[in-house]
Order: C-alpha cells, then structure tokens, then sequence
C-alpha cells in the first residue's frame, strides 16, 4: 500500500483583516482585557454594606470580559490578526480608568466598575461603525459584548441610585 505525503503549509484566511481592523479590534482588546483585570481587583478588595451581592456581581462582569477579550482574540486570529494581550501593552493602551489599590467602599466600589464598564463599551461603540464596515462577522461580536455590559453597568448602578 503506498502512502502520499501531505505538506503542512498554513492555509491563508480567505479574509484579512486591514491594518485599521486589526487596530480596532486590539483596542477593543485591550479594553475588555483591562476589565477583567480591574474586576478582579475591585471584587478581592470590595467591603462594607451587600458585599457579597456585589461581590459575585463583579465575578459576573469578569466573566463577561474574559469571554470577550477570548472570543475577540480569537476573531483576530481567524482574520489573520495578531492580537496583544501583554501586561505591558493593556496596561498603556487602555482607556479603562485605574482600580483602586486597596480596600474600597461598596458604594464607591460600584461607581469605579460602572465607569470602567462605560469606558469599555465606549470604546465598542466608537469602533462599531468602521468594524462593521470592514468585517461584519467582527461587528456580530462588539455588538454582543456592548449589550451584555451596558446590561452589567445598569444592574451595578441601580445598588447606587437614590430618589
């Protein structure tokens, strides 16, 4: 029985992404990379009054950005992108403002990952229309990711809304 030899030469994508996607969706990356991050941080060092309903609401939001910071470097890679989720590099391109360092206050705790969250899907919507322009199938994916944290920046907020 007489076998062939296959080369393993990579299969180009039958899209690639243009130098502006690329840079988009690493912004986006970046972003939601940072949200993870700073989640984590707040949710460690959050105390005082519905703790642990804020607690496990942070969770909820580093879950959310963890999945999308998976699912949009991925989409950069399908597209022929390289994504870069270094320390370094989220660290200097975000626009998601620093977490506090220590122990914060419920109620401050709440304001800083609604404005980390707004900082994120600001970012979203400001690359939304050119993303979509260039690539709707990455569009599908800041979309998404828009819907479920504006959703999350509405929950936390409403634990610090008075009459």
């Amino acid at each position: 029985m007489s076998t062939k030899t296959v080369k393993n030469a990579p299969v180009t994508p039958a899209f690639t992404a243009s130098t502006e996607l690329a840079a988009d969706l690493q912004r986006a990356l970046v972003d939601i990379t940072a949200l993870s991050l700073v989640g984590k941080q707040v949710h460690w060092n959050v105390v005082g009054p519905n703790f642990r309903d804020l607690h496990l609401n942070l969770d909820e939001v580093v879950d959310i950005a963890r999945e999308g910071s998976d699912e949009l470097a991925e989409r950069m890679r399908a597209i022929n992108a390289y994504p870069d989720g270094r320390p370094a590099t989220v660290a200097e391109q975000t626009s998601v403002p620093e977490a506090p360092e220590a122990g914060v206050i419920t109620a401050d705790a709440v304001d800083y990952i609604v404005s980390a969250i707004n900082a994120v899907t600001t970012t979203l919507r400001e690359i939304h229309g050119a993303v979509d322009e260039a690539d709707p199938s990455s569009s599908g994916i800041l979309e998404d990711y828009t819907q479920r944290l504006e959703q999350q920046s509405w929950f936390l907020s409403a634990q610090n809304y008075s009459a």
